[in-house]
């Protein structure tokens, strides 16, 4: 009898099916294509499920050859195949319970006042599901690339849905264009690593190995086919990790190929919640998560990593505390959860850049729908000035917001306070060696305070104090489909953070760190020991000893900034006149809603230096290479023309010719003998 691993192409299967179903059929169906979404989507969840727990029974990875694009030589060939293990088993675990509420949600959601469009809608989400769980069942670098660039597209698509409109089409090009900047970048380094190991699997399969072993082997011992051009190994090996760097940045959104992320709230918000918590956002850091054998050979490329994140989760956060539209603050805040998730893996922490990753899906999903729940009752209102006293007409919303909000804040026990935390204070371990780290770590931290501050401050202005319009005082009602989803994030976000509680481990006692356990299981070269081995042995970066006292400590700092920047937002927001405080902050207030003007630097960039550049190097080419390319084939002609006229098909021509020539070419031999 097959056992589930053999099903697991399926969970991929079925939405890539409905995106078919609804696509071409879905105008006729009941719900527009929905229903097929949600059972395809419910299927692929009961089989990764299945497929978690078969993971955890069976410990060893599976893989599964699909179909081989190109074999050239051993070992160089193109393949399509399926790698299955503790980290992918996760991933599948997330991304297709995301998909499945979010479709349920967009029951209501999106047939709400009759939206046009359904079928090209659900056929979207389907084909994004797919993407994704392709993406994270892909069992080389190669094929990983091919559906990164299908989640992108998704993203185009359904960032664009409303293409009547003027700004959903901008933010989806946007999207698109700053995307594939990072991609440039990405594909340059999945070509790198092929020229260099002459495969790009993760995983060996078949008595061949992988890239990330074949780079240990080349640091460590030897490796005589693996070809650095040139260059010292480790060298080599830090150039192609931040080419494929790249790519994880501009997907990821991390400093400065964030842009993108702001705008895309131009979506549906229910693509909103997708997109920032289990596909296209998630892609980069999973990435990283999955090629973690490659990275933690380089400390420059872990030291950049870590630096980026750092930055990203501070600079992010800053913006997020002026804006008014509630997606805007959890667009802002996607930015700066990542950099968190980033840093962690920079620093070594790979279960804790994990776990953030698993405990950040589940809240963030949350808000965006919740923050759905709230556009639908204010008619598609998002400028939270005019909400407020939603608290008492919304309950369901407020109360599974409000966990959400809890655990974003990082307020224990709730998820966030656990993973953000173990992220901290992975970072300050290491940190305490370096002082790179070190900055990254003090980035992190201070951002923790106005993560708590603009996560409440939208809390207040959005639930509390009094109506401040009219349809803030009589808000739309909505049914089961979009509070179901709620309820059940609302409860996980509780809850999901007691699979890794490693301060209460070290103060208790008990073992509350399942996670690590689950990390440790897996095949030789996947496992959380043998990361820490090549961080240590091979990079030569040390984190100090665990200690209680350190984590503890690490904990409630963190603990406490995050209450100080709550106690600091009900101060100034849960008031009944809000609007004041924010414009006290004068110019600083216009920079940070300005987003410090990157889109308008970049916008210079674009057009003042680059198209400058092109400019001149088109008058370069045109005046020079074309001018010197013509000036050849003009004294071309011009011989060839005057030779030509030789060629007269009279005989006694060239019988006078030849002996003109002769005479020229004794003549000549004569002179030159006489010189020398």
């Amino acid at each position: 009898m097959a056992g589930p691993l053999e099903f697991a192409p399926a969970i991929a299967a079925l939405p890539f099916v409905s995106f078919v179903i609804a696509l071409f059929f879905g105008r006729y169906m009941p719900k527009k294509g929905a229903l097929a979404g949600i059972t395809a989507t419910a299927g692929s969840l009961l089989l990764a499920i299945w497929t978690y727990f078969t993971v955890m029974g069976n410990g060893e990875p599976h893989t599964e050859h699909l179909h081989t694009l190109v074999a050239v030589a051993e070992p160089f060939s193109l393949e399509l195949g399926i790698l299955i293990d503790q980290l992918s088993a996760l991933m599948l675990l997330i991304v297709t319970l995301i998909s499945f509420l979010v479709f349920v949600f967009s029951l209501g959601y999106m047939n709400d006042e009759g939206e046009t469009g359904l079928p090209r809608y659900y056929a979207g989400l389907s084909l994004f599901s797919f993407s994704m769980l392709s993406f994270v069942m892909a069992s080389n670098l190669f094929m990983a690339f091919m559906f990164f660039e299908l989640v992108g597209l998704c993203s185009y698509l359904l960032i664009g849905f409303w293409f009547r409109e003027d700004a959903p089409p901008s933010a989806a090009k946007k999207a698109f264009i700053v995307t594939r900047f990072g991609d440039y970048f990405f594909l340059i380094g999945v070509v790198g690593i092929l020229a260099t190991f002459g495969t790009s699997a993760f995983i060996g399969t078949g008595g061949t190995e992988s890239f990330p072993a074949l780079a240990e082997h080349a640091l460590t011992g030897s490796a005589d086919h693996v070809h650095t051009f040139g260059f010292d190994p480790q060298t080599w090996f830090t150039i192609l990790a931040l080419l494929v760097l790249g790519g994880v940045m501009g997907k990821s959104a991390q400093f400065p190929l964030h842009t993108w992320l702001p705008d895309a709230m131009e979506g549906p918000t229910p693509v909103s919640a997708l997109i920032h918590a289990a596909t296209m956002v998630a892609a980069g850091v999973y990435l990283v998560a999955r090629m973690y054998g490659f990275y933690a050979l380089s400390p420059t490329a872990l030291a950049i990593i870590a630096f980026v994140g750092g930055f990203t989760a501070l600079f992010a956060a800053t913006m997020g505390v002026v804006k008014r539209e509630i997606k805007q603050v959890l667009a802002y805040s996607t930015i700066s959860q990542y950099g968190y998730m980033m840093l962690a893996l920079g620093a070594g922490g790979y279960v804790a850049g994990v776990f953030h990753l698993t405990t950040h899906a589940v809240f963030k999903a949350l808000l965006f729908l919740g923050a759905g729940a709230v556009i639908v009752a204010m008619h598609h209102d998002e400028d939270m000035w005019k909400m407020g006293g939603l608290k008492n007409e919304l309950p369901v919303t407020y109360y599974t917001f409000l966990a959400g909000s809890l655990a974003l804040a990082g307020i224990i026990p709730f998820s966030g306070f656990w993973s953000k935390d173990e992220v901290l204070y992975e970072a300050l371990r290491l940190g305490l060696n370096d002082p790179v780290f070190m900055a990254a770590y003090a980035m992190g931290l201070i951002a923790v305070f106005f993560t708590g501050f603009y996560t409440f401050r939208m809390v207040f202005l959005t639930f509390h104090g009094e109506p401040r319009t009219n349809i803030a005082e009589s808000p739309h009602q909505y049914g089961w489909n979009m509070k179901a989803p709620l309820v059940v994030l609302g409860a996980l976000a509780v809850v999901v953070g007691l699979i890794n509680m490693a301060p209460l481990a070290k103060l208790t006692g008990m073992d509350l760190t399942y996670l690590h356990h689950w990390f440790e299981n897996g095949g030789e070269l996947l496992t959380v020991e043998h990361y820490h081995h090549l961080l240590t042995e091979v990079s030569g970066v040390h984190h100090v000893e665990n200690s209680t006292g350190l984590m503890l400590g690490s904990g409630a700092l963190s603990l406490g900034l995050a209450l100080a920047g709550v106690a600091v937002a009900h101060v100034l927001y849960n008031v009944p006149s809000p609007e004041e405080h924010t414009d006290k902050l004068g110019s600083i207030k216009t920079v940070l809603f300005n987003n410090y003007y990157q889109d308008e630097y970049q916008v210079w960039l674009a057009e003042g230096l680059t198209a400058n550049v092109a400019r001149a190097a088109n008058t370069f080419d045109q005046g020079v290479i074309d001018g010197a390319v013509n000036g050849v084939s003009s004294v071309s002609l011009f011989a060839g023309e005057r030779v030509r006229r030789i060629q007269t098909g009279v005989v006694t021509n060239y019988a006078a010719l030849l002996t003109v020539g002769l005479v020229v070419l004794l003549v000549a031999m004569g002179l030159l003998g006489g010189w020398f």
